[in-house]
């Protein structure tokens, strides 16, 4: 019997998010590595920032043009071409010699960064695009099979998270960098000797033009996105780490090893949560005894829910006027709630624009829509570095609150059914 979506279609569903949890199980280790690493080095914030700039302008480019190419020669081609070039990036990154200099050293992880930027988006386009494919239609199949995928990422990416801070503190980093390429390089042949039949190969006549979304709806998520993700990561990619590691770390090894741990910790839990809730969203809405205009009225009311919790941690922790055991414990339960309601919001959207789309468009709609999430990202990493060097960690929650409400802005205007 052919191998269709009909008959095989959850042995390939198990396959796509085999290889994408071993996807961002590195990814969130690779970040940290470099974080930490870079961070211990001397670099500033803004610095920091810059070594993750290109990973996200990679995705922009990446998420636009990786729908065509998935249309073009199939969907399992990018899917293993994103695994591949992880692999080379974490390589490549080993090689990294302390003796160029810093000029030198920043414009090469730069560069690396950017080649593994691209090797996440075609990796997650790929996965999220077969969902929309594989997943069964009725009773909210579509929202669950999404919110699985996208929760167990979080989760298996927070671990990676904690299992970068360990690797440096105890493994060192060219060592932990080869060790995750040749599990990466493992998997990718494992996986690709085992994907069963189900997802679609490629179709010529493509136009690449055809990337850019005309639907209504697309184009406000997709704003909305860029807007919600840029509020995830003001904070989270510079402002929060470097905080934390200055107020637990005296600069002695001991001390480093002690701050990795915690700070690796921490991000690792808050995205294993986030991931949690994602999970359990369709069950938390009542996807699947819901309408569809019902889940984009959703998507509005959460969007506004989110603001007033970075817009309070700023006043907080500017008003506190430095570190302190109470500040600290509000700060993680503050962080904890955002994370929570992001969640719910992230996994609406993620519902919503493979349900906007069409099965002959779903590879190009949600390559532009990430397209605007690797945008965001890029948005925020970049207020990221200056919003600490310019206020510190207030200016970054309240630079994040101001970008919660944009997002919430872009969710208003999204209207249920076609156009």
């Amino acid at each position: 019997m052919t191998d269709t979506p009909a008959n095989r279609p959850f042995a390939a569903y198990i396959a796509v998010t085999a290889a994408y949890w071993a996807f961002m199980l590195t990814d969130g280790a690779l970040r940290m590595l470099v974080l930490l690493h870079f961070h211990t080095l001397g670099f500033s914030a803004v610095q920091l920032a810059y070594l993750f700039l290109l990973y996200e302008i990679a995705g922009i480019g990446t998420n636009l043009s990786a729908g065509w190419i998935a249309v073009r020669f199939g969907l399992t081609s990018t899917l293993y071409g994103g695994l591949a070039l992880q692999v080379a990036a974490l390589i490549a990154l080993a090689q990294l010699d302390p003796g160029w200099g810093l000029s030198a050293s920043v414009v090469y992880v730069m560069a690396v960064q950017g080649a593994s930027g691209v090797a996440k988006d075609l990796s997650k386009m790929s996965a999220k695009s077969a969902v929309k494919l594989l997943a069964p239609s009725g009773q909210g199949g579509l929202f669950r099979w999404v919110a699985v995928l996208t929760g167990s990422k979080n989760a298996v990416k927070g671990a990676g998270f904690l299992l970068g801070a360990v690797l440096l503190a105890w493994a060192g980093f060219r060592p932990a960098l080869y060790g995750m390429a040749a599990v990466l390089a493992a998997i990718l042949v494992a996986v690709a000797l085992r994907m069963p039949g189900g997802l679609p190969a490629g179709r010529k006549g493509v136009r690449f033009a055809s990337v850019f979304s005309t639907d209504r709806n697309v184009n406000w998520l997709s704003a909305a996105r860029v807007f919600l993700f840029g509020a995830r990561d003001v904070w989270f990619v510079v402002g929060i780490p470097v905080y934390f590691y200055a107020v637990l770390s005296d600069g002695s090894e001991a001390g480093n090893r002690s701050a990795f741990f915690v700070i690796g910790s921490f991000m690792a839990v808050w995205t294993i949560l986030y991931g949690a809730v994602q999970a359990w969203a369709p069950k938390v809405l009542r996807a699947a005894d819901r309408a569809e205009a019902e889940i984009v009225a959703s998507a509005r009311a959460w969007a506004f829910a989110l603001v007033p919790v970075p817009a309070m941690l700023a006043l907080l922790v500017f008003a506190a006027g430095g570190p302190a055991p109470w500040l600290t414990v509000t700060l993680v339960t503050g962080l904890m709630i955002f994370g929570a309601l992001f969640a719910v919001n992230s996994s609406l959207h993620s519902y919503l624009i493979l349900a906007f789309s069409n099965g002959e468009r779903v590879t190009m709609d949600v390559g532009f829509y990430y397209m605007a999430n690797a945008a965001g990202r890029l948005l925020g990493t970049l207020l990221s570095g200056l919003s600490y060097q310019m206020g510190g960690l207030p200016l970054c929650l309240a630079t994040a609150a101001v970008m919660v409400g944009f997002s919430a802005l872009g969710a208003s205007r999204l209207q249920p059914g076609p156009d």
